[in-house]
């Protein structure tokens, strides 16, 4: 596969993913283009089975790279407001949204990075096992675990242990 083709294919998908982990479009904007630069300066040949989990590696390292001596904050709250017309409504789903967002905040980064893989890219225990560097048995756990995690904070509990 072209290079111009493995970027219109997969682009979109790297960007969103980075963008669920930093918060930030233009972050995720320079992770993702820095991501498809490494994959062609390198000019070793692609397994396609696994280039998907291979490009997020890259850009989930990219990213920890971009955040080493910088403080974790996020905007990702003000950046998906909700359209609806009712203020009353726009303020409820706002306070919503922040607090799920603050609680995938809270998460350790590589439960944080499991979970955006599995729930918002749809990648296979195996995808996610093979990019973060973990058993498949692990990787179900860290999804597991932080879907616990983030059902008890957004419940306003404390995770059961």
């Amino acid at each position: 596969m072209e290079m111009a083709d493995l970027y219109r294919r997969y682009s979109g998908d790297v960007r969103r993913f980075v963008t669920f982990l930093s918060g930030d479009p233009a972050e995720a904007e320079d992770v993702t283009a820095e991501t498809f630069l490494r994959v062609w300066s390198t000019r070793s040949e692609l397994r396609m089975p696994t280039v998907r989990s291979y490009l997020f590696t890259i850009a989930r390292h990219l990213y920890l790279d971009r955040r080493r001596g910088r403080p974790e904050t996020s905007n990702v709250e003000d950046r998906f407001a909700d359209p609806a017309p009712l203020p009353d409504t726009v303020a409820l789903k706002r306070r919503e949204l922040k607090a799920v967002m603050a609680a995938v905040r809270r998460l350790p980064e590589v439960d944080r990075a499991a979970l955006l893989m599995r729930g918002v890219e749809g990648m296979s225990y195996e995808e996610i096992a093979a990019s973060l560097g973990l058993g498949v048995s692990a990787a179900k756990v860290k999804v597991h675990r932080a879907r616990r995690r983030l059902s008890a904070a957004c419940r306003g509990g404390e995770e059961e242990s």
